[in-house]
């Protein structure tokens, strides 16, 4: 039985139909928080932390990581804790590189640098049923799902860091063209669904992939909009495989045989 910890905070989202995803789940006994702590198997991320939405120009004003919130995800990380991060957690403190880093991409609400290049704020799209495709058919975060499967969710148009990552699942949504997408920007200026003068070069279509950082396995899944999603099997067998591996043996052997390998 798997000791997992749920973060959440900075976003919202339905408590209850959320929650009932998580008890879904076997071989695991789960709590929640409003910050990562250690004492764990398995920390799963769900929060938005280091923004505070405000009246002005830019709507937004982001806060800079305190030193005890380095702290615990660098100790999260150097005693092997497992990780999920989900869905909006990819855009969590937007000033600190190295949590995108770890993660794997950046969801952006403004234009920002990423990787030394400058990019403007990213897209999304609510409640569409979207093809995916398994790319990685052999790994336990894709077991027991078809080669391709539906799923009606948000999805994103940002950047990812394809050559860090372990693909695991790639949408078929056509996120080369920004026309699909509408701005974060605007919608937090309180126009959402619009796209006026916005647009954004071709995103990624990944939306599951796995890497290592420190000791942790690290499993993000786009997934996890609201309650349509929370409640479609496939997106609980999808969270389930991901919490069970990245607390697995079999997970931090692959974490130490990649370290050996550099």
């Amino acid at each position: 039985m798997l000791s997992v910890l749920v973060v959440v905070g900075g976003h919202p989202f339905v408590e209850e139909a959320f929650y009932e995803s998580l008890d879904s789940l076997t071989d695991i006994v789960w709590t929640s928080s409003d910050r990562p702590l250690l004492g764990h198997d398995v920390v799963v991320f769900y929060d938005m932390p280091g923004f505070a939405f405000v009246p002005g120009d830019p709507p937004v004003r982001f806060r800079d990581p305190s030193h005890a919130d380095k702290q615990v995800l660098a100790d999260l990380q150097s005693t092997g804790t497992g990780m999920v991060f989900l869905h909006h957690s990819i855009a969590g403190w937007p000033t600190w590189t190295e949590y995108g880093e770890m993660i794997g991409g950046r969801f952006l609400y403004q234009p920002s640098d990423v990787r030394g290049v400058h990019f403007p704020d990213s897209g999304y799209r609510f409640d569409q049923t979207h093809e995916v495709e398994i790319v990685a058919h052999d790994h336990p975060v894709c077991a027991g799902l078809p080669s391709r499967f539906a799923i009606t969710d948000e999805v994103y148009c940002y950047p990812v860091f394809e050559n860090s990552v372990l693909p695991l699942m790639r949408t078929t949504f056509p996120v080369e063209d920004s026309t699909n997408f509408f701005s974060a920007d605007l919608a937090i200026r309180g126009h959402r669904d619009r796209s006026d003068g916005w647009s954004h070069p071709p995103g990624s279509d990944l939306v599951a992939w796995a890497r290592s950082a420190g000791r942790s396995a690290i499993v993000y899944l786009q997934f996890g909009d609201g309650p349509t999603t929370y409640s479609d099997p496939k997106y609980r067998l999808v969270l389930g495989n991901a919490i069970s591996w990245v607390g697995s043996s079999e997970a931090r052997t692959w974490v130490t045989s990649k370290n050996s390998n550099g």
